[in-house]
């Protein structure tokens, strides 16, 4: 069978780039992208074909943000019409589902609707200054209106959570499979206890990096000796950047706390092997492979009880799904104070890890998919 995978951009080290890359790994497909860094993504996309498709000409009338970013992925792949062969065009993250206007036999893997303009649009719009509002409206519902008649056009749709599939059900009012995702526990080791709670993620206002410092701030006025270590790809977009510098002198403030960007995925490996216990604080997650990786690597996963993770974790028996700041902070304390209900927790999240997200198993829900796809198309 011969891939084609359309992917908007290849430049962090994400859940869904590790995904992409663990299909490419199977398919050996031609890949288009609209932005491909190889020093920021895994090093393991170089060993592919990847064909970084010309700019949409729209944006180039309009100054740098990141909806010129977005309307420059989305109209080069909706005006792109593939000249080779293929029997199947994989595509993932939006709008690189937009490569369905042109050519058939797509099976997009909507990792998520796009969530600027549908789930986080009231929160974006929120972080926006009242003279840029408007434009971003209008856009947005311009947006919105390409996105849903390509959707309606998709063949088949896979997703990786029941939270995914209901914002698909929500917005499109179209079905999805769940074929989950997958974690490697033989790639991740328990290395011991170094005194610090660990938040892996890329610095972005979603993912709230500040629930984690102020979770933290609590925790330390009454448990000491403990640090916090925040670790995560960083955009060079001045939005992302802004949020980065606001988190900087957050830290600052409550103190104890070390950030690193753009992480080797052989240190952000070390730096969970090592954590006392992982921290999770996005939005309403897609999905969100972290607690996935901190199970893997035997330590207990403190989560916002939102999203993807609501799924998951088990509370109280794989890791802890909590509230508000009170709450992780109060879990924080519980896990450095007692190591047998760390190791129990542990233990039983590493089982959960092994025996349900093999990549194995999301592989061959893969395959299952393609093939019912290509029936339909």
């Amino acid at each position: 069978m011969k891939m084609l995978m359309a992917q908007s951009n290849l430049t962090l080290m994400g859940g869904a780039e590790l995904t992409i890359l663990k299909i490419a790994e199977k398919y050996n497909p031609v890949i288009y992208t609209a932005e491909y860094n190889k020093n920021k993504t895994y090093k393991e996309f170089g060993e592919f074909d990847i064909r970084v498709i010309s700019k949409g000409r729209l944006s180039g009338i309009m100054p740098y943000s990141r909806a010129s970013q977005g309307l420059d992925y989305g109209l080069a792949f909706y005006n792109m019409k593939v000249k080779e062969d293929y029997d199947i065009i994989n595509a993932h993250l939006g709008p690189s589902h937009w490569i369905r206007n042109n050519n058939d036999r797509v099976m997009w893997h909507c990792h998520t609707p796009l969530r600027d303009i549908y789930d986080l649009y009231q929160f974006r719009m929120s972080l926006r200054k009242p003279h840029n509002r408007p434009i971003y409206a209008i856009g947005a519902k311009f947006v919105r209106m390409i996105d849903q008649r390509v959707v309606k056009k998709i063949e088949g749709i896979v997703t990786n959570s029941p939270n995914t599939l209901s914002r698909i059900r929500k917005y499109y009012n179209r079905d999805a499979t769940i074929v989950g995702s997958g974690v490697d526990c033989s790639a991740y080791s328990n290395e011991g206890d170094g005194k610090y709670f660990f938040y892996p993620s890329r610095f972005s206002p979603n993912k709230r990096q500040d629930y984690v410092l102020r979770a933290f701030k609590i925790f330390s006025r009454n448990v000491k000796g403990y640090k916090l270590i925040m670790a995560g790809g960083l955009s060079s977009d001045p939005f992302y950047m802004d949020y980065y510098k606001k988190i900087v002198d957050l830290s600052n403030k409550v103190g104890n706390v070390k950030i690193f960007t753009d992480v080797p995925e052989k240190r952000l490996i070390d730096l969970y092997s090592r954590s006392t216990a992982v921290l999770y604080s996005p939005i309403n997650e897609d999905l969100g492979v972290v607690p996935l990786q901190a199970m893997a690597s035997g330590k207990v996963i403190i989560s916002v009880n939102e999203g993807g993770p609501k799924y998951t974790i088990e509370n109280g028996k794989t890791g802890f799904l909590v509230n508000n700041e009170n709450e992780m902070a109060a879990r924080m304390a519980e896990i450095a104070k007692d190591a047998s209900l760390r190791e129990k927790i542990a233990r039983n999240g590493f089982y959960e890890a092994k025996t349900k997200y093999s990549w194995e198993a999301f592989l061959k829900r893969y395959d299952a998919s393609i093939k019912k796809t290509l029936k339909r198309a």
